[in-house]
């Protein structure tokens, strides 16, 4: 196996590789994760530039019934689901966590709305923790260089976790991400300019012949 030699230049490549979300709290970065879900990151930025204005705190964001949450959030798709996690986790937060978001990564779970994908982020970026998110990036990329052999991000993340040294958990979180958005891409992976491709089973697959469709 290439792990070592895959994480070796994945960190060459993205020594710099950190969120693209921008928040200054924990509180801020957990809703803009919650926004993340099928949206991007630039609008989702955009969005809680004007949302954080007035309510970037678990109590000023409880001053939004949802209707008035889901203009805010209205361009950032699923905007009913998600006004209501957000607005059921600040309520949680409040009433369970003195207004905090907890640190830990079982409390974080407690939120409601909280899956593991959301309590990963936050428990990684915001606190130090040591923790591997698996979003669409991370699952395409893993299971094409061969870090992973999974159908599933919850099997995905079990096998990354053994297949990465615990320390490196949150770095190679945005190196995946990176290489995703940069070379790896869903449709159109630019296999030929990969410096990866001589470690990576899915070019020994395709040698970079793009049309052929790949499940991941």
């Amino acid at each position: 196996m290439h792990e070592k030699e895959i994480l070796k230049e994945l960190e060459r490549l993205y020594p710099d590789a950190r969120p693209a979300l921008k928040y200054s709290t924990p509180y801020e970065l957990l809703v803009a994760v919650i926004l993340s879900a099928q949206c991007t990151d630039e609008r989702v930025n955009k969005v809680t530039a004007e949302l954080f204005k007035e309510h970037n705190t678990p109590e000023t964001m409880l001053e939004l019934s949802q209707q008035e949450l889901e203009k805010y959030i209205f361009s950032c798709g699923l905007y009913r689901s998600k006004a209501a996690h957000i607005l059921s986790a600040s309520r949680d937060i409040v009433e369970k966590f003195a207004g905090q978001v907890p640190s830990e990564h079982k409390q974080l779970k407690s939120l409601a709305g909280v899956g593991q994908k959301t309590a990963n982020v936050v428990y990684a970026v915001a606190f130090g923790g040591d923790a591997i998110a698996v979003d669409t990036h991370v699952f395409r990329v893993s299971n094409r260089l061969g870090l992973a052999h999974a159908d599933t991000p919850q099997k995905t993340e079990l096998q990354l976790r053994e297949a990465i040294p615990q320390a490196d958990w949150s770095k190679a979180h945005h190196w995946l991400i990176y290489h995703g958005r940069q070379v790896c891409h869903s449709q159109k992976p630019d296999c030929i300019n990969c410096t990866l491709n001589p470690l990576c089973p899915y070019f020994a697959s395709t040698r970079g012949d793009n049309t052929k469709r790949y499940s991941r």
